[in-house]
């Protein structure tokens, strides 16, 4: 199988496809840990056609999906977001997805690499994201890329509040890059 990922910006006829590679890509990584209402309630609140559609049209937001053979497998949602670092230009991973089926090809790491290099050639100076704190395999595979942590905050799934940890990674941009907004 050629592995060749191609990642492209999602417009709102991507829509569909955002929502049921996001409804998958939870339910396959969450599902065993959580109740099944609490999974249904923030599956439908979060995946839905019509929140999708908003997010893809809020400024500062980026959705990158990635295909391989023509096949969506993935994306990345990318927030310009300052919450955190008000003092700098930081830009948060919100989601960062990758289909089950795919994960022993390791194109997390196109993913990264693809959200890394939009942040740098924007000139961000932090990258941040929240991961669950039960998620050993993510927290790894972001420690691996440099990520450290610098906090958590409370993130509501269903009506179950659980704890995010917040990391973040430095970047290294250079000041003559030509800022793209999301």
């Amino acid at each position: 199988m050629n592995t060749e990922v191609i990642f492209h910006k999602a417009t709102l006829s991507d829509t569909e496809e955002i929502c049921l590679i996001g409804s998958q890509t939870f339910s396959e990584t969450f599902t065993e840990h959580n109740t099944k209402a609490d999974m249904e309630k923030y599956l439908t609140e979060t995946f839905n056609t019509e929140k999708v559609r908003a997010e893809v049209n809020t400024p500062g937001t980026l959705f990158l999906l990635a295909r391989v053979n023509n096949q969506s497998i993935g994306y990345a949602k990318l927030r310009h977001n300052n919450e955190a670092f008000a003092d700098r230009k930081s830009i948060e991973i919100e989601r960062i997805y990758l289909l089950k089926e795919f994960h022993h090809l390791h194109l997390g790491k196109a993913l990264m690499k693809e959200c890394l290099s939009f942040a740098e050639k924007n000139g961000y100076e932090i990258i941040w994201l929240g991961v669950w704190e039960h998620n050993p395999k993510a927290i790894n595979f972001y420690k691996k890329w440099g990520f450290e942590f610098f906090g958590s905050h409370n993130f509501l799934l269903g009506d179950d509040v659980q704890v995010d940890l917040l990391m973040k990674k430095e970047l290294n941009i250079d000041v003559q890059n030509e800022s793209v907004p999301c």
